[in-house]
């Protein structure tokens, strides 16, 4: 288990580039997985072949996982964060952006990887998604802070296979309480899932800003 003083590597566009392809072609291979209909002799024949290529990847391992450099833009360089981590297969293509008035936002599509009721998205990747949207707005106050409460309001499903909208921005800032709000739409524009949030700034993160 890695802690938070775990000395993190650091890589470039030109060393994580490679390895956000990686990722990528193994987000395209969990959907095959999930939606084969190939026969019990070729699962089992791909199964081997999978395996051996994660031995490959285990022949180097690091303690955790690397940090992104970034140029500015970017609002999060976890490379292995598991809602906009470029270098995890299991991060959902959402690539949050922050506006000039500290509206975090994201265009994507979820499919039936994310499915929890038939055609529909999972309610837990719905939080999911939120938790990281709106803990990335609480951020634009200045203070970070680690998720302390995290309440939803499922209005309607939320349709799978469909662009859809998340939105959040944080409202106020109480010492070390930060405050926020948001939501995900879908392509009508009709809020599918609403969530208001606290954060808290624990005081370690206080003092090594100081």
């Amino acid at each position: 288990m890695t802690g938070a003083t775990t000395e993190r590597h650091m890589l470039g566009e030109d060393e994580a580039a490679p390895l956000a392809g990686l990722a990528a072609r193994v987000r395209e291979l969990t959907e095959a997985a999930v939606l084969t209909g190939v026969d019990v002799g070729e699962a089992r024949a791909v199964a081997d072949e999978i395996a051996a290529l994660t031995e490959r990847l285990r022949a180097v391992r690091r303690d955790a996982p690397p940090f992104l450099v970034t140029d500015g833009h970017r609002m999060d360089r976890q490379g292995g964060n598991p809602v906009t981590g470029v270098l995890n297969p299991i991060a959902p293509p959402v690539d949050l952006d922050v506006t000039a008035d500290g509206i975090v936002r994201a265009e994507f599509t979820l499919n039936d990887v994310y499915e929890g009721p038939p055609s529909y998205v999972h309610g837990g990747m719905s939080a999911m998604v939120l938790d990281q949207a709106l803990g990335m707005a609480a951020a634009q106050t200045g203070v970070g802070g680690m998720t302390a409460t995290l309440e939803l309001r499922y209005r309607r499903p939320t349709p799978l296979g469909v662009p859809l909208t998340v939105e959040a921005k944080a409202s106020r800032v109480e010492g070390r309480k930060i405050y926020a709000s948001g939501t995900i739409a879908g392509p009508d524009g009709r809020v599918t899932v609403e969530a208001t949030a606290m954060f808290v700034t624990p005081q370690h993160f206080l003092v090594h800003e100081r």
